[in-house]
Parts: C-alpha cells; structure tokens; sequence
C-alpha cells in the first residue's frame, strides 16, 4: 500500500479538501481547519492555522476536514464530537483509537467514498491520489441526510 502521504520531503499537515465535495454538502457556517488563501473558503466563518481554530468558538454547522498530523486531527474529531453538528473529512483508518473511542460512539453516519480523493495543495495544484481512503462523518441527522444526498460516490453507513 502507498503510505507516501505520511512522509512527504516537505512535510505539511495542508491537505485542502477538493471543491467538488464541499459543494456537494451544502451550506457551512464554519469551517475551523480553512486554507490561510481565501480562494478556499466556502464557509460563512474561516479559522485557518494562525487562528488555532481549536480555541475559538465553535457554532451552527461545521466542516472539518483537520490537519492529518496525529497530535492535531485527534483534538479537531474530538471538539466536533462535542460540537455535535456537522461533517468532518478524516482519512479512513478506522482501525485506531480515535474511531473506537470518538467517532465510533458519537457520529450519526459515515460516508466511505469510493476511490482515492485527490486533495488541493497550499499552491493551488491538485495532489495525486491519496495514499489512504477517506471517510466523511457526520454528526446531526441533518447531516447525515446531507452525505445519503450529496451524490458523493461511496458506501452510506448509519451509525444510530
């Protein structure tokens, strides 16, 4: 398996998340892991990395999808499961603790899409494939609704 992603010559935790899924999700009032550029914000609110969108408030529905570093996606699931209202985008490695201990107990619904997503570099470019799938997760029925019909390519499991 290509496990490339997770040791990159220029290592960075700035993975974007491809337009065409946020578009396909619907309307974020905050989005606390948004790109430094504004060209990549599509939430009302944007936090980026020099806001440290972990202490900052959290309201209405969010979009997560966190920096991939251990020591900081951990942190980020963990307030969106306090949060309770909204999707994050995490890589799927369902087999760690985060899952059993955070998401697995908290989420709504998971959507495991299909394929390799190819994420958005910080100049623009788009990345090749992932190394790892990904997984959308969602907390609030609203939410869930939002992946059974966002038309994101993936197998739909309901966690309640």
């Amino acid at each position: 398996m290509d496990t490339s992603f997770q040791r990159r010559s220029v290592a960075t935790d700035e993975w974007f998340t491809p337009k065409t899924i946020t578009d396909s999700l619907g309307h974020f009032d905050l989005d606390p892991c948004a790109a430094p550029d504004s060209r990549f914000h599509f939430a009302d609110t944007n936090y980026t990395k020099f806001d440290n969108g972990l202490i900052l408030p959290w309201f209405g529905r969010i979009f997560c999808n966190p920096p991939y570093s251990r020591k900081l996606v951990e942190p980020f699931i963990r307030r969106m499961a306090e949060h309770g209202n909204g999707i994050a985008l995490v890589f799927n490695r369902m087999d760690i603790s985060m899952w059993h201990d955070t998401i697995f107990p908290t989420a709504d619904a998971l959507l495991v899409i299909r394929g390799r997503l190819r994420f958005i570099r910080p100049d623009s470019s788009q990345a090749e494939a992932a190394g790892c799938g990904s997984v959308l997760i969602a907390w609030g029925n609203e939410n869930a609704n939002s992946l059974i019909n966002s038309g994101i390519n993936g197998k739909f499991i309901n966690l309640k």
